[in-house]
């Protein structure tokens, strides 16, 4: 305990402007983790740093920001992440268009069904061990171009090591449904400088090749060997420099206690992150076509299946959610050097 009666960690409602907002915190060393009910996105990640605080998430500042989510910030990305090429894809034999009526470059599907939902609280929990927010929506039902229902939680859980997000899809409709996670994190880390000092590294083997509009090449054309991309290679921790990246990343290598570590470092302050996940991909993105902070911040996102995985024979099976099944997806931030 951290004072008689009280444990280390603890988890209260708050509110950002007129947005709800569930903040976990550490009594200990003031971690605190702010997190919106709107899109169940994470607002900021403060730790120990300098003798102060630094906010580790470069998330929404303010309510207005948490409505309009610019860049996507911390989305959660369910049933798909990333785009699906020209919002049409098939499933099931069953050609859907998840953008009716659109036509031309107005046609556009990305990053899910829930960036807009309010999660409800499921649970709080404080302990001496961590503080965790359960949060739930049901706002993936049938719509045009997804005739599904998925019922969909999340838990942040707020420990010693940093951060664990859990995300649970279950199918509750009445047939077989596409569906997969992903998360869009970004990073800052301190000093108030470009992502062009900090040093990367993504162990991965394979680099996903795609066209202009960012939707990967055509069959085995999407999957290039690192040793073949030098220039995009992280595979040993080296500078961002003026590489622009929004890149996905696949073929990766499993420690030892079944995660995947990606991490990002600042070598002048010695202060780093890892984001680590059990299965998928890494998709990173420099953040170089953003209005506000660009190369300020880098997101790395932890996905279960590649973007336009609805649309690669390849991904078939890691997408395929039975009636009544449940799919778990596990990933977070680990913290060095605060």
């Amino acid at each position: 305990m951290t004072a008689a009666g009280m444990a280390r960690y603890g988890v209260e409602h708050s509110r950002l402007g007129d947005q709800a907002i569930v903040v976990l915190h550490d009594r200990h060393d003031r971690r605190r983790l702010r997190i919106a009910l709107r899109g169940a996105a994470v607002l900021g990640f403060e730790v120990p740093f300098a003798g102060g605080l630094h906010d580790l998430a470069d998330g929404y500042r303010d309510a207005n920001e948490v409505r309009d989510r610019p860049g996507s910030r911390f989305a959660i990305m369910v049933p798909f992440a990333g785009r699906i090429a020209d919002a049409r894809y098939r499933f099931e034999g069953v050609a859907q268009d998840l953008d009716p009526a659109v036509v031309g470059s107005a046609r556009a599907s990305r990053h899910g069904f829930v960036r807009d939902a309010e999660f409800a609280v499921a649970e709080l929990v404080a302990s001496d061990a961590c503080a965790r927010a359960v949060l739930g929506t049901a706002a993936i039902r049938p719509r045009p171009g997804y005739p599904h229902a998925i019922d969909l939680g999340v838990s942040f859980t707020l420990e010693d090591t940093g951060i664990v997000l859990e995300a649970r899809m279950r199918n509750v409709g009445d047939r077989p449904a596409p569906c997969f996670f992903g998360w869009h994190p970004y990073f800052r880390l301190p000093g108030g400088g470009l992502v062009d000092d900090w040093a990367l590294r993504i162990p991965a083997q394979t680099l996903i090749r795609t066209g202009a509009d960012l939707i990967a090449l055509p069959g085995d054309a999407a999957y290039v060997s690192l040793d073949d991309a030098p220039a995009l290679d992280f595979r040993e921790p080296r500078r961002v420099g003026d590489s622009i990246l929004d890149q996905g990343y696949t073929g990766l290598d499993v420690d030892a206690d079944g995660r995947i570590r990606t991490r990002l470092t600042d070598p002048r302050s010695g202060m780093g992150i890892t984001v680590w996940q059990e299965r998928g991909v890494m998709h990173a993105f420099t953040a170089d076509t953003l209005a506000r902070d660009a190369r300020r911040a880098i997101a790395l996102e932890p996905m279960e299946c590649m973007a336009d995985a609805f649309n690669r024979p390849e991904c078939a099976e890691a997408i395929r959610l039975e009636p009544g099944a449940e799919r778990r997806f596990r990933c977070g931030v680990e913290v060095a050097g605060a």
